[in-house]
């Protein structure tokens, strides 16, 4: 898969499927790869496009300067050189800050709207925390203890029940091959730390779907629903048996709601290319 030069990086994406344009946002310390569980399906409809963000993955140099903006402006660039005037956006975390400074910014290119386990703002609860995590990570703290760590905040009790899902997804993120480093993963959290853009959602146009995991705890269902306050019209849909990592738990599920609403209603736009 190809990497083109933008705002001072190499940024690395890859296309999957045929049809209309889905851009996938990756959360804190994720990349392409996350998407792993729902790329299949997805792409079976649409023409989905997944970069690394900046600071993750193939995208190079890792330690470059960072934040929700700067990411959002990569997107963006990416979709300008793919020659699309308009697409659909999905952001999960992290990623949905990023979906969101994006269709605030650019309501003519975003045709729907999908934010997943996040919120209009990040909470200080929630800063602390993230800094806790490159805190002990920068301390050289074991890798498989760290993941371990984090896995505790993402996925739900029902998760840890099956070892040998949990062994296996803690190896794969330890041996992953494109690891974030510590320089990248405490810029990505310094660009989380107070973000807050409840009075810029006003400006969306896109019609909007919010999906929330019911167990989620770092951005509880509460917490996602202010969303729907400051988006006219805006959906929200609560996930059962699913904290944080929707996607990864209950994949099947979070692709259906996903479908359901990017496939309703397709005379709403033409999709273009400039």
């Amino acid at each position: 898969m190809p990497n083109i030069q933008v705002n001072n990086i190499s940024l690395y994406y890859e296309i999957h499927g045929a049809g209309e344009p889905l851009m996938l946002v990756a959360g804190l310390g994720s990349d392409s790869q996350s998407w792993q569980p729902v790329m299949e399906e997805l792409s079976r409809h649409f023409l989905v496009i997944a970069p690394d963000n900046r600071g993750t993955g193939r995208t190079v140099p890792q330690d470059v300067e960072t934040s929700i903006r700067q990411i959002a402006d990569d997107c963006m660039a990416l979709a300008r050189y793919l020659g699309f005037s308009s697409f659909n956006l999905l952001g999960h975390s992290m990623g949905g800050f990023v979906a969101m400074d994006l269709a605030a910014r650019y309501p003519d290119a975003i045709d729907k709207l999908i934010l997943a386990g996040t919120s209009a703002s990040n909470p200080k609860c929630n800063d602390v925390l993230f800094s806790d995590w490159a805190s002990n990570l920068e301390s050289g703290m074991d890798k498989m203890q760290w993941f371990r760590s984090i896995f505790n905040w993402l996925f739900t009790e029902q998760f840890f029940e099956n070892v040998d899902a949990v062994d296996a997804a803690l190896h794969y993120a330890v041996d992953y091959p494109y690891p974030q480093s510590e320089v990248a993963f405490r810029k990505q959290v310094e660009a989380i730390s107070g973000f807050d853009c409840f009075e810029q959602l006003s400006n969306v146009t896109a019609k909007t779907l919010i999906i929330s995991g019911q167990e989620d705890i770092l951005f509880p269902p509460d917490a996602s629903s202010s969303i729907v306050q400051a988006i006219p019209g805006a959906a929200f849909s609560v996930i059962t048996h699913a904290a944080h990592s929707i996607h990864m738990e209950q994949p099947q599920v979070f692709t259906n709601h996903v479908l359901d609403f990017l496939l309703s209603n397709p005379e709403s736009r033409i999709f273009s290319r400039f």
